[in-house]
């Protein structure tokens, strides 16, 4: 089932989390619950998963940004996408992503948007299956100096 989180998820998104990039520094849990609750009262921000059999198996992060631009229409960033390791190559990521650009096009969005840093051509060929163009548009990321 495909819906929004809540409160009451933050376990299950953490343990997704770590799917996603297992060598990152563990979160103290205290950090991680101050985030996990300004991401859900955020507006624009939205926190989704897909539960089965009460175990959440995929989430998704879409911000939906206000545009003074494209006729004040906003757009849409995804992030952090995970899928469970034990579900990959069952659907589960193409159903999530489904849901996540759904609900960008029921918030008016004009485009939406997707960085990966991995090189993978099975990565990218979801994202391609998944209805995201590739090459479209040059993507760059700043970080803060050292």
């Amino acid at each position: 089932m495909f819906r929004e989180a809540g409160a009451a998820d933050f376990a299950g998104v953490m343990r997704l989390y770590e799917h996603l990039h297992p060598q990152d520094p563990v979160v103290a849990e205290e950090v991680a619950a101050v985030a996990y609750d300004q991401i859900l009262r955020m507006p624009g921000m939205h926190l989704f998963v897909i539960e089965d059999a009460g175990m959440l198996i995929a989430t998704t992060y879409l911000n939906v940004i206000p545009n003074l631009a494209r006729g004040a229409a906003p757009y849409g960033v995804v992030e952090n996408v995970v899928v469970d390791s034990g579900r990959r190559g069952t659907g589960v990521g193409k159903a999530i992503m489904a849901g996540t650009l759904q609900a960008a096009w029921d918030a008016g969005c004009y485009k939406v948007m997707l960085a990966t840093g991995s090189k993978r051509e099975s990565t990218l060929a979801y994202y391609r299956a998944c209805g995201f163009q590739q090459g479209v548009k040059t993507g760059f990321i700043a970080y803060p100096p050292a």
